[in-house]
């Protein structure tokens, strides 16, 4: 991986391989999510009452938001990597010798995404210690 960098301009390989670091942990936060809600089906079937039902109703709709955010970072890092290949298909001798712009704006948004499916994991573990080791 290049470093070299100049004014928020970098290398096509540096860009790639942020690419393909977010992808990966995208696709991980969406196999989270999966387990998550297989977690919530289980305390479904031995609760009934209502504060139980609010709260997993609660992490439901966070579940089905965060779950569609994943997917729109997904395709715009795709649609970004795509850009970034059709230009170096274009322009292959010349693919070493240029700088990028950075993406910034991506990669905040990939970190606020971070931020807050950890702040989401921290809650659904309280919730889960409260109600789904209960004795």
């Amino acid at each position: 991986m290049k470093t070299e960098s100049l004014a928020g301009r970098v290398h096509l390989e540096d860009l790639h391989f942020e690419h393909k670091r977010w992808i990966s942990e995208l696709e991980f936060f969406k196999t989270e999510l999966q387990f998550f809600r297989a977690r919530l089906e289980e305390i479904a079937t031995r609760y009934t009452s209502n504060e139980v039902m609010k709260e997993l109703e609660h992490f439901q709709n966070i579940f089905y938001i965060e779950g569609n955010a994943i997917d729109v970072l997904i395709h715009d890092v795709n649609q970004h990597e795509h850009g970034l290949a059709q230009y170096a298909e274009e322009h292959p001798i010349a693919i070493d010798h240029v700088l990028f712009e950075d993406h910034k704006p991506l990669r905040d948004r990939i970190e606020r995404n971070r931020l807050m499916m950890n702040e989401m994991k921290r809650d659904y573990q309280r919730y889960l210690a409260k109600w789904m080791y209960k004795l």
